[in-house]
């Protein structure tokens, strides 16, 4: 068995990384990877199998912590009694956000190579994955506050996915325009303003 090299997989990591960046997955290529990192194509395939496991190892462990910190914002607000989760809403809203600013702030380069250099992987629909979890709960939440149109008109699952699609690239646009985490974080005040308002005035839990 070849002994692994010390420092190696981290080198060609960090050479991926400025690769991905620059590219996009898609038009990335192993071999400038492997050139700059000093080693062989067949060493990024046998510690990484192939191109998508090594964009994946880079990407993934932000990807998975983000998701997973906004399903447990999602869920300890809705273990929260029925008559404070009104109370409690545009409490939760921006703390989450500025939580998951934070973190995506603490992985910035990660982020931008889930939203601008992911397609062809199975990241490229990361965005939809928070998209699909904020959907469910606003059934969940619309249920507590047994929402009813006056006129019986319902809201459908399609327009809540426009808005929820609307709101997280908007919150993403940060990364994309490379903000500072100061200007981010009034930008995201300003927008988290906005979506609770728009939803305000539906589903009226004010």
């Amino acid at each position: 068995m070849t002994k692994s090299v010390e420092g190696v997989s981290e080198k060609i990591i960090a050479c991926a990384k400025e690769e991905f960046l620059k590219k996009g997955y898609s038009d990335a290529s192993l071999r400038t990877i492997a050139a700059k990192a000093g080693t062989t194509t067949g060493s990024i395939y046998s510690r990484f199998q192939d191109k998508e496991g090594l964009f994946s190892a880079i990407v993934e462990p932000a990807a998975d912590h983000l998701v997973q910190r906004f399903l447990h914002i999602q869920e300890t607000f809705h273990g929260l009694e029925e008559e404070q989760q009104p109370k409690e809403m545009k409490h939760y809203v921006s703390s989450g956000m500025v939580e998951m600013i934070d973190y995506i702030y603490d992985n910035f380069e990660v982020f931008e190579l889930l939203l601008d250099a992911s397609y062809g992987t199975k990241f490229q629909d990361f965005v939809e994955r928070l998209v699909e979890i904020e959907t469910e709960y606003t059934y969940k939440y619309m249920d507590v506050i047994h929402y009813r149109t006056e006129d019986g008109e319902v809201i459908t699952e399609d327009f809540i996915h426009i808005m929820t699609r609307a709101l997280f690239e908007s919150m993403f646009e940060v990364v994309r325009h490379k903000m500072t985490k100061e200007t981010a974080l009034r930008y995201m005040d300003m927008l988290e303003k906005y979506h609770c308002g728009g939803w305000n005035a539906i589903l009226k839990w004010e």
